[in-house]
């Protein structure tokens, strides 16, 4: 799937899990605009949290998974699996991107979920000099690249299998990142993979 195609479905339900909050400190625009493109690492992140799901003993559990997309790369910078769709997971997830890429105070969008509209995280975001930007209410085009990814994902290694435990699934997301970021060739990035890309433009600049 290109990311720079703009045929995402958006009548049919997105990878992503938005929940809303009643009352939400901080709602930004859509300041993204749809523009996924990005000339210099650290310009431009998306992110999102996407439900998964396994079996133990006949019931049926969730695992949750938050990532960080860099859009000049779509490398992804930063991801946690937690049991919790919940605000810690968001946080940390920003927490880990952070001290990956210190420096970095690029523009940061997201759904409008609840962990991204409260206040806790709109203080990290003006702690680090980024600029919040969501997507609109039921428009997961407005966040395609991000869907892109764990559209991807669960494509190619998710649907069509069973997990029978937490650690198995834990284990396919942690090696399928790595792949996508090392070895998972795209046409929309010049038949490149992810980190590649990304060394290609730390070199230039």
């Amino acid at each position: 799937m290109s990311y720079e195609t703009n045929q995402i479905n958006c009548k049919t339900p997105p990878h992503g899990i938005t929940k809303s909050a009643k009352i939400p400190y901080s709602i930004a625009k859509k300041y993204l605009n749809c523009n996924f493109h990005a000339d210099h690492p650290n310009e431009k992140w998306l992110t999102d949290v996407s439900e998964f799901k396994y079996f133990e003993s006949n019931q049926v559990k969730k695992l949750y998974l938050s990532a960080s997309l860099d859009l000049a790369n779509h490398r992804i910078v930063s991801f946690v699996v937690s049991d919790r769709n919940d605000n810690k997971l968001v946080f940390d997830t920003f927490d880990e991107v952070v001290h990956k890429e210190p420096n970095a105070h690029p523009l940061f969008h997201s759904d409008r979920g609840f962990q991204y509209t409260s206040k806790q995280i709109n203080q990290r975001l003006k702690n680090f000099g980024m600029w919040q930007s969501m997507s609109r209410v039921a428009k997961c085009i407005d966040n395609g690249p991000m869907e892109g990814f764990l559209g991807m994902l669960k494509r190619e290694k998710y649907y069509r299998r069973q997990f029978t435990s937490r650690e198995s699934l834990v284990s396919m997301i942690e090696k399928y990142i790595h792949y996508y970021n090392h070895g998972r060739y795209q046409r929309c990035l010049n038949s490149m993979a992810p980190l590649q890309v990304h060394q290609q433009l730390l070199s230039v600049v």
